[in-house]
């Protein structure tokens, strides 16, 4: 493990994207969404003189961070108090993740606008008031430090490890300092209790996920079920009737820079509120509105965007207005530049992403999807932005270039494509490093590889980089990070960049050493047609059955196939590859004259097919399933079942443009690779011997 080298105060947490988590998924953990103030809690036993002014000689040494390094410590003495006595038994020092909430007398986590009121108190006279009356507890859910060591870089599944054994805490103090709830690889029965107690929603994550501090990363999502989020108060409205100060506060929040109306909440406030909300507003009134398309709203006044509150609600409307909305209390663990729209799609069971989620046809979705707009800007043969699910935004160019000149498919057709099977190519590619074959200026003209991605990228576009011990490069090619799979963002960019094919690693980010499963690619020579290829499948098919390993096939795309394996967890590369190797042998040795492993072209005999085994290898790939292909009829790898390849098929009937409507019927036949049996190696060992 790397050496603990950070100031703890200039720390800031890993944060959850609202990318739609599966329910039930093998390796993820669940946990509920606490809705209170995020916190890093810096730890240290008393090892010498007091570390903290105020603290004395010998103390052990606690700080209470928020979420952007406020120190919150005198805010909650009693979580205080407890925390020096946790840190009184700690041989090294810790650095934790967690949430302060408020509580009832049971000790049951309440909702923010609970916890609000003591966020901005300080007089000692007020804390100490306000902690009797509205009592707090920290929940504890990661650790960033243990010791020396920066744990970071440690799977969440060892993290959460090291942090109950770290952290010892009595019964008699678990009012106010306790670990979170977590349940792993199925959260249904969560779920079904957050709706019945009236939980905001959980928190979903990979249990092989590193801590990224400052990001927000798919790795970590949230599942809500009810809508809130913070926005920035662009102005108010006169009050009526009885009440005082203000009607309602005008909401807003940013798109890059353009700052963008929301709509207004008037309920949810008390006299005392309305009163404090007025003292703040009052120093930061302008003369107009500052929106970037000014609304007309009689009466209203405006002020600068400084002000953050945050808001329950049921939905947005198609105007783009909050519904129903519900004052909670403001916020000061956040900048105003960071409120964006945050929209997430319904969540799906068990990582399946259901044909419903496919817009019936490129036109069918017409208003305000992404297909919709990617068409307004070709049509106009322009340049510009859209904007995606999730609020992010990506600016698309060049929409009428031909990348398939012979058919007069454009770049934005492609772009459109990947939009319209996006619910079933991310789950294929998440959390997985990215190799882009780029042909920027079409099929025909020269394309070139790139596995790094040094340079920066529009918000929404995940890189990491990998340790340099185990990168399969040699050469730095400017810096080491890489981009990876999962979102529409990364999908779209790497798109707009001329990367036709998705071309993932068979392992992940956070275990790049061991494949999640193996491939066998059937590529056939010069002179073979695709029946021989159909037949080099069914009898790798009749030795998969002899061993009993399980299997998923899928078209290349191009001229051939290739057959999936899926793995138990920690297998290697080479482990992964002998396997495949062990069959193409057995297949190419049994039908000599039509399968072939010689890995030279120029040795191979006219019309064979080359069972290749060698892409199994740290780095190598093969196009994912829904992914588009450089090949002459604009294919697209797509699965299939046996008893297709068994009544014969042909790849060129699924293309860019035929490819959504098969995919309507069939569903994802991928995620049988995803969820279905792995293969026992130890059984397929015992067999061969």
């Amino acid at each position: 493990m790397p050496k603990w080298r950070e100031d703890p105060s200039k720390v800031r947490p890993m944060l959850a994207s609202l990318d739609s988590p599966p329910i039930t998924h093998e390796g993820y953990l669940y946990e509920p969404k606490y809705d209170g103030i995020r916190a890093l809690i810096d730890l240290r036993p008393a090892l010498g003189p007091a570390l903290r002014p105020g603290q004395g000689k010998d103390a052990p040494h606690v700080v209470i961070y928020s979420r952007n390094g406020h120190d919150k410590t005198r805010q909650f003495p009693a979580i205080a108090g407890a925390l020096g006595k946790i840190a009184k038994s700690l041989k090294a020092p810790v650095l934790l993740d967690g949430e302060i909430v408020a509580t009832d007398a049971k000790g049951t986590p309440l909702g923010f606008e609970r916890i609000q009121p003591r966020i901005h108190l300080t007089s000692d006279a007020d804390i100490a008031r306000v902690e009797r009356a509205q009592p707090a507890a920290l929940i504890l859910f990661d650790i960033l430090r243990d010791g020396d060591s920066d744990v970071r870089p440690l799977p969440l599944a060892n993290r959460r490890m090291a942090l109950q054994t770290r952290i010892a805490i009595p019964k008699a103090m678990r009012q106010l300092v306790r670990l979170s709830e977590l349940v792993a690889d199925d959260g249904s029965a969560m779920l079904e209790r957050a709706k019945r107690e009236g939980w905001e929603g959980l928190i979903v994550k990979d249990g092989q996920s590193l801590y990224h501090s400052s990001r927000r990363t798919p790795a970590w999502r949230k599942l809500k079920l009810l809508a809130e989020q913070e926005f920035v108060v662009v102005g108010w409205t006169a009050p009526r009737l009885s009440r005082q100060h203000f009607g309602a506060l005008l909401l807003g929040y940013y798109a890059d820079d353009r700052l963008i109306f929301a709509g207004s909440v008037g309920t949810g406030f008390d006299e005392a509120e309305l009163e404090r909300l007025a003292k703040l507003l009052a120093p930061l009134a302008v003369a107009k509105s500052l929106l970037t398309t000014p609304v007309k709203i009689a009466g209203a006044h405006w002020v600068k965007p400084k002000l953050i509150v945050a808001v329950r609600f049921t939905e947005w409307t198609s105007e783009g207005l909050l519904r129903q909305p519900v004052y909670l209390g403001t916020r000061d663990d956040k900048n105003a530049k960071e409120v964006v729209r945050e929209t997430a799609t319904p969540p799906r069971r068990n990582g399946g992403q259901g044909l419903q989620t496919l817009p019936q046809s490129p036109t069918a979705s017409r208003g305000s999807s992404v297909v919709d707009q990617l068409a307004t800007l070709e049509d106009a043969r322009k340049d510009g932005e859209i904007t995606l699910p999730n609020g992010d935004t990506l600016r698309v160019t060049n929409l009428k270039k031909l990348f398939w000149p012979a058919l007069g498919i454009t770049k934005g057709e492609l772009l459109r494509y990947y939009a319209e099977v996006a619910p079933l190519i991310l789950p294929a590619v998440d959390d997985r490093p990215m190799v882009m074959k780029r042909s920027p200026n079409g099929i025909d003209k020269p394309f070139f590889y790139q596995q790094r991605h040094p340079e920066p990228a529009p918000k929404g576009v995940r890189r990491e980089a990998l340790p340099e011990s185990i990168d399969p490069l040699e050469e730095a090619e400017g810096g080491h990070e890489r981009l990876i799979g999962g979102s529409l963002t990364t999908l779209l960019y790497m798109t707009q960049l001329g990367a036709i094919s998705q071309d993932p690693w068979f392992s992940r980010v956070a275990d790049p050493l061991h494949q999640d499963y193996t491939a066998i690619d059937l590529d056939p020579g010069e002179g073979t047609t695709f029946s021989h290829v159909l037949d080099v499948a069914r009898w790798v098919k009749e030795e998969l059955d002899r061993f009993h390993i399980p299997a998923v096939p899928k078209t290349s795309g191009s001229r051939g196939l290739h057959i999936y394996i899926p793995l138990p967890k920690k297998t290697t590369y080479d482990t992964g590859q002998l396997l495949c190797q062990v069959i193409a042998t057995i297949v190419s040795t049994r039908h000599p004259k039509v399968a072939t492993v010689e890995r030279m072209v120029k040795r191979r005999p006219r019309g064979t097919v080359y069972v290749d085994y060698l892409q199994n290898i740290l780095g190598k790939t093969l196009a994912t399933a829904f992914s588009a292909r450089a090949s002459d009829y604009a294919g697209v790898s797509t699965p299939v079942t046996w008893k297709d390849i068994d009544a014969g098929l042909d790849p060129r009937d699924f293309t860019v443009r035929t490819a959504p409507e098969h995919f309507r019927k069939t569903g994802d036949l991928w995620a049988a690779l995803r969820k279905g049996k792995v293969v026992d190696l130890k059984a397929v060992i015992r067999k061969m011997k």
